[in-house]
C-alpha cells in the first residue's frame, strides 16, 4: 500500500530504515521525516485514479506511511471543503473533521502507524486539541493514550480526553511544562512518545492538507497559503506535500508563498523570521486566547522558517482583539472558526493592506478547527 523508502533527519541528514519504531534522530536528536520512492509512486497511480476514490485523506495512500490497509484507523477525516470568501480568497474548513479540528489528520495517521508497529500505549503533551484527537483515535484502535495539558486549556479539550478514555494529567504552566511531565512518564513506563515531531507519522497525516488544496484547485498551485502556527507541523506538512506533488508532475504553477500567523502574545516564529534567525527562541510569558498558538518554542521551528523563506513567504502576528473580531466576522457568514483559524483572516487582511498580497492573488487560509471547541473565546468575541 505504501511506497516509503526510508526516514531521514532534515537537520543532520542521517537516514534510517522505514521499518521499526522511530522517534528522534539518534545522531542529533532532530525530528525524523518519512521519504518516499516518488519514481515508483509516479508509475503506480495517477491523479485521475485518486479522484475516483473515497473523499478522505486516505485517498492519497501511496504517499502515506501505513503499509497494510487493515491497520488504518479512520473516522472519515479529510477532504474538508474549500469555501470561497471572495473571488480569490478561499477558506479550508478543518473544523468539519472528526473531533472538530485538523488534529484528526495527524491522529489518524499516527495511531494507524502505531497500531501497525504493535505499539500499545502512547503519550503526548498538548495545548488541547491534539490530546482530544489522539484520545479519540486511540480509543478506536484499542491503544492506550496518556495526555498532559495546561490546566487552563479549553474545558472541551479536557472533557474530550476523559470522554474517550485517555489518562489526563493537568499542569500549571504551558505546553512545554506538559512536555516535561510526559518525558518523565515515558522514561518511567516506556510509553511511545507521540509528541509533535518526536515521531515521524503525525506530520504525514497533516500533509494531506496540501494534497487536498491542490486537488480542489484543479491541481493548480495557489499564490499563497496562510497557516496558524503553534508547533507548525501543518505548514511543514503542506510544504512537503506540495513538493512531492511537484516531483511526480501532478501540479502546475510555482509553489505558493507559505505564510505563518501567530498570536502577538506568543510569536517566537515571527520574531525569528524578522531577525533572520534559523531557529526561534523560547517565548517567555506566552499568553493568548488562541490556545493552540500558545507554544513558546516549536521543535520543528527551523523547518517552518525554511518553508517560509524558500517559498517567499512571511510571518506575521495577530492580536487577541483582532482574532476575536475575525471570529465574529466569519460567524456572520456561517463559518465556525476557532481563534487560531480566525487569525489567518487577520493576517490576510493586514497583508493586503500592507501590499504584501494583492486582491489578484489566489489565497487559501486554513481554519484549523471549530469555534465550538472554544466557548470562552466565543463569549469573548460576543463581548
Amino acid at each position: 500500500m505504501t511506497f516509503v523508502s526510508h526516514v531521514s533527519c532534515p537537520q543532520c541528514g542521517a537516514t534510517y530504515g522505514s521499518e521499526g519504531v522511530h522517534n528522534l534522530c539518534e545522531a542529533c536528536s532532530g525530528p525524523l521525516l518519512v521519504d518516499y520512492d516518488l519514481d515508483r509512486v509516479r508509475g503506480a497511480v495517477t491523479k485521475e485514479a485518486v479522484a475516483q476514490r473515497a473523499a478522505s485523506m486516505w485517498r492519497y495512500r501511496e504517499l502515506l506511511p501505513v503499509r497494510d490497509e487493515s491497520h488504518v484507523v479512520t473516522l472519515g477525516e479529510g477532504f474538508t471543503p474549500l469555501i470561497p470568501l471572495s473571488e480569490r480568497l478561499l477558506l479550508k474548513d478543518e473544523g468539519l473533521n472528526p473531533t472538530g479540528t485538523f488534529k484528526a489528520r495527524g491522529a489518524s495517521c499516527g495511531i494507524s502507524r502505531a497500531r501497525e508497529l504493535g505499539i500499545k500505549e502512547v503519550a503526548l503533551p498538548t495545548a488541547g486539541n491534539a490530546g482530544g484527537a489522539w484520545a479519540c483515535y486511540g480509543a478506536a484502535a484499542g491503544i492506550r493514550v496518556h495526555v498532559a495539558m495546561p490546566s487552563d486549556a479549553p474545558e472541551a479539550n479536557k472533557l474530550e480526553c476523559l470522554y474517550y478514555g485517555a489518562d489526563l494529567e493537568l499542569v500549571d504552566g504551558l505546553i512545554s511544562d506538559a512536555a516535561a511531565l510526559v518525558t518523565r512518564g515515558i522514561a518511567e513506563h516506556g510509553w511511545f512518545d507521540a509528541a509533535t515531531l518526536k515521531e515521524p507519522y503525525r506530520i504525514e497525516g497533516k500533509k494531506t492538507l496540501g494534497f487536498e488544496i491542490a486537488e480542489q484547485l484543479g491541481w493548480e498551485m495557489p499564490d499563497a497559503i496562510i497557516y496558524p502556527a503553534g508547533g507548525g507541523v501543518g505548514i511543514i506538512g503542506i510544504w512537503r506535500a506540495l513538493l512531492q506533488l511537484r516531483d511526480i508532475d501532478w501540479v502546475t504553477g510555482d509553489l505558493p508563498r507559505l505564510i505563518v500567523v501567530q498570536a502577538a502574545g506568543c510569536a517566537p516564529l515571527v520574531k525569528a523570521f524578522d531577525e533572520g534567525a534559523e531557529v526561534s527562541e523560547f517565548w517567555p510569558r506566552a499568553e493568548t486566547i488562541a490556545a493552540g498558538l500558545r507554544v513558546p518554542k516549536a521543535l520543528g521551528d527551523f523547518l517552518v522558517l525554511r518553508a517560509m523563506r524558500e517559498t517567499g513567504g512571511v510571518a506575521v502576528s495577530a492580536t487577541d482583539s483582532e482574532i476575536l473580531g475575525a471570529m465574529l466576522h466569519l460567524a456572520k457568514g456561517g463559518i465556525s472558526a476557532a481563534p487560531e483559524g480566525a487569525a489567518t483572516l487577520v493576517a490576510y487582511e493586514n497583508l493586503v493592506q500592507a501590499g504584501v498580497l494583492t486582491s489578484r492573488d489566489r489565497v487559501v487560509i486554513i481554519n484549523t478547527g471549530s469555534a465550538q471547541k472554544y466557548p470562552d473565546a466565543m463569549r469573548a468575541a460576543l463581548r
